[in-house]
């Protein structure tokens, strides 16, 4: 395998960390995560200008035809620099789904808007009762007519109370935990009978309750097939496992480096606290994990741009490292910057809570664990 990056994901690479670097420094991020949006419509607007929002899509709909490993490039950077624009529910989740099922003309409508900034979009797709199973869904929709009537409640919305579209998977047949059965709609957030309640996540983004009581929509509201929603679900929630995995990847980067440059710094009994050997090691070992860290994600991205076989095997063992490995690395850190490791003011504390989100989202460490152990067996 050739591990390098090619001319355009090296340039693409190198962008984004000057853009990190120059423009969107820490107090700028919090500036940008305290505002009423959870994040900066300007520096939206940048990212479509600079062709970030067009990475994964493919040509003919706007896009650069990026694949995993592009998105790879991207949310790793995205990582270091802690961004809190919705990238992930705009371009990975509510654009996995438009690029896989959407027609021409929802495209046209939804996608190529949400490629050049001037719409934003979300997937709303994790219920109460399911847990990290993507096919358990209660919500439901009934065709009345040449329109169909939405019921049901989804929870942690990303990007949902800004969102102007809400991708919402519902049942129009089947039991609640069958693949089959679940269809995909495309719902304007102002529609009559969707309730949004929005809110602060413990790291710093935004998401959003949402409720739909009998919202109407017609026909041309349907993404894809009547019934055959859940191959386009399950395939954005895999894209956005990486993408968070990539992102974790560059958290625990930088936490390692602040934490080797506090460590040089920081005086304690006449001597850099990084002579301590006791010290030297726990460093070592946030090192370690995040090279292992970076092998897997680069396997992953891989075996699923080639449609490997081992893909459900690689982004299961991928999650289950970032859970454990994004734990240590963020603990470790911590530790070694004392007090101060917890205060608002250090990013520290915020690198290590979006690393424990990135835990929690699309299944945790023991749930991938549970699933890699399922898919060895088969």
């Amino acid at each position: 395998m050739d591990f390098e990056l090619n001319e355009i994901q090296a340039m693409l690479a190198d962008s984004i960390e000057k853009f990190v670097v120059n423009d969107y420094d820490f107090d700028t991020r919090q500036k940008y995560a305290g505002s009423e949006t959870g994040y900066s419509k300007d520096v939206w607007r940048t990212f479509a200008e600079l062709g970030w929002t067009a990475v994964p899509f493919s040509e003919n709909d706007g896009g650069f035809d990026g694949g995993p490993v592009e998105m790879m490039v991207v949310m790793e950077r995205f990582g270091r620099g802690l961004v809190v624009e919705p990238y992930l529910a705009n371009v990975v989740l509510a654009g996995g789904i438009l690029k896989r099922a959407a027609s021409d003309a929802q495209k046209a409508d939804w996608l190529q808007p949400m490629i050049s900034g001037e719409l934003q979009a979300t997937l709303a797709f994790v219920e109460r009762q399911a847990r990290f199973q993507v096919s358990s869904i209660s919500a439901s929709a009934m065709q009345a007519g040449d329109s169909w009537i939405i019921n049901g409640a989804k929870g942690y919305v990303l990007n949902g109370d800004t969102a102007e579209l809400l991708i919402i998977p519902v049942r129009t047949s089947g039991d609640r935990n069958d693949q089959d059965g679940i269809t995909l709609f495309g719902v304007a957030a102002d529609t009559d009978g969707v309730s949004i309640r929005g809110y602060e996540t413990v790291d710093g983004h935004r998401a959003a309750e949402v409720t739909l009581q009998d919202v109407s929509v017609s026909a041309d509201n349907v993404i894809g097939e009547i019934g055959e929603g859940y191959a386009a679900l399950a395939g954005a929630i895999s894209d956005a496992t990486l993408a968070v995995c990539a992102e974790g990847v560059g958290i625990m980067t930088a936490l390692t480096e602040k934490t080797i440059e506090y460590a040089k710094s920081r005086v304690q009994f006449g001597v850099p606290i990084s002579s301590f050997q006791a010290l030297q090691h726990r460093m070592v070992e946030m090192y370690t994990a995040c090279e292992q860290s970076r092998s897997l994600m680069m396997w992953a991205a891989m075996t699923i741009a080639d449609d490997n076989d081992e893909s459900a095997r690689a982004m299961h063992s991928l999650k289950y490292q970032i859970g454990n490995a994004g734990t240590r690395v963020g603990e470790e850190a911590v530790q070694i910057h004392g007090g101060m490791g917890v205060t608002w003011d250090l990013d520290v504390a915020h690198y290590f809570k979006r690393l424990t989100a990135i835990n929690i989202m699309f299944g945790n460490a023991d749930w991938h664990l549970d699933q890699l152990a399922a898919t060895s067996n088969s």
